[in-house]
């Protein structure tokens, strides 16, 4: 479920770091995400972690900031998300975890995928040919994350039982999930 921020707390309200006004490198990104955790007055009250949205199969996620430059988001993590394969097309982006502690896990051919732990405080970044999955690693998880140039399309991916990976093109407003084969999103169900 996208959320934007409610009206008691208005985005053009923000002051956020300072921006340069132009398409942000990785090592950039990763150093601007960071310096936004230190400032959770600014996101915190975005944080949200319900049960509820949990059997209705769908994360909570905000978009705090977006412009011709920088797009970055709030993610709530429980144990049940997985975002399932994916890349972010032509952006670069950084991830900084701020509670809990995220998977990330990125496929190898021939081979079971390269997993890592992120916990609260440890950040990384990765660049426009980077394809994973993330899922929460405890409930109650929060990350921020930031992309240059901001998301417009995202390529979701199915690896098939023998190793066939296929990609389909999703709009950065759709939610993530696992896909079956067949480029379907498989739905949790209870």
């Amino acid at each position: 479920m996208t959320l934007a921020p409610d009206a008691s707390h208005p985005r053009d309200d923000l002051e956020l770091p300072e921006l340069p006004g132009r398409t942000l490198a990785e090592a950039e990104l990763r150093d601007w995400v960071e310096r936004l955790a230190a400032r959770p007055e600014l996101w915190r009250h975005h944080v949200a972690h319900d049960s509820a949205r949990e059997r209705a199969g769908g994360r909570h996620y905000v978009s705090l900031h977006r412009d011709e430059h920088v797009d970055v988001w709030l993610l709530c993590w429980d144990t049940v998300d997985d975002t399932g394969w994916h890349d972010h097309d032509t952006s670069a982006g950084a991830v900084v975890v701020t509670d809990g502690a995220v998977v990330e896990r990125r496929p190898r051919l021939g081979g079971e995928a390269a997993s890592r732990t992120v916990p609260a405080g440890r950040s990384f970044a990765f660049g426009p040919d980077h394809i994973h999955r993330m899922s929460g690693a405890v409930d109650g998880s929060v990350s921020i994350h930031a992309y240059s140039p901001p998301l417009w399309r995202m390529g979701q991916y199915a690896i098939s039982d023998d190793g066939v990976m296929r990609r389909w093109s999703v709009s950065y407003a759709d939610e993530l999930r696992p896909v079956e084969d067949d480029g379907h999103a498989l739905v949790s169900g209870p």
